[in-house]
């Protein structure tokens, strides 16, 4: 069963439903046993990483989610919820994050004239081994939505770039955690195939 976090952040039915497109058993949970118990833990989000930094904590899946890492279940934090992976976020203040990945979210650098936040289709260049990408093809295309980066402490652990004005960090990996910036459940083909490969890692 994967545990697909419901911590008040964002459209998580739409993640919901692109599990339920590929027939892998999932469901929606805020309960920290069944994140515990959970075969592959999913972390996704919309919003301020302060604000779901402390959504997890309060609710308890915070302490959930790195038992589950430290157990060797597969973790696949999306959009925010890669953010959420680091140590750190400086969006809006000061925050500790999960700590899963060390490294910290700050506000994305571009060209002059590219707006943030970054919203829409952009090509993934793969830059590493990740279960999570296998089989992508040449120029996998994602959907984007954000106005920060996670930038890893150890740079391999960045295993996707995009490009915005420069590389800018679009999958993450280390050991059973990985983490997306885009959002695959909105991503078509790609997005499946991406989802698909976290179900069966």
């Amino acid at each position: 069963m994967i545990a697909i976090l419901d911590y008040g952040m964002g459209n998580v039915r739409s993640v919901l439903n692109a599990f339920d497109r590929l027939d892998a058993p999932s469901r929606l949970t805020a309960d920290p046993e069944d994140v515990r118990q959970a075969d592959r833990v999913v972390i996704p989000g919309v919003g301020a990483f302060g604000d779901a930094m402390a959504a997890l904590r309060a609710s308890g899946l915070a302490q959930a989610v790195r038992d589950a890492a430290a157990a060797g279940r597969p973790v696949l934090g999306v959009c925010l919820g890669m953010q959420l992976l680091a140590s750190r976020s400086t969006e809006f203040g000061e925050h500790e994050g999960l700590d899963l990945i060390p490294g910290t979210v700050s506000l994305l650098e571009t060209a002059p004239g590219l707006r943030i936040p970054h919203v829409g289709w952009n090509d993934l260049e793969v830059t590493g081994d990740d279960p999570v990408l296998e089989g992508l093809g040449a120029e996998p295309t994602f959907y984007y939505v954000h106005s920060y980066e996670f930038r890893p402490q150890d740079p391999r652990a960045v295993t996707g770039v995009t490009d915005y004005g420069g590389p800018v960090t679009a999958c993450v990996t280390s050991g059973n955690v990985s983490g997306v910036q885009f959002h695959p459940e909105k991503s078509g083909e790609d997005g499946l195939t991406l989802l698909r490969n976290f179900v069966t890692c």
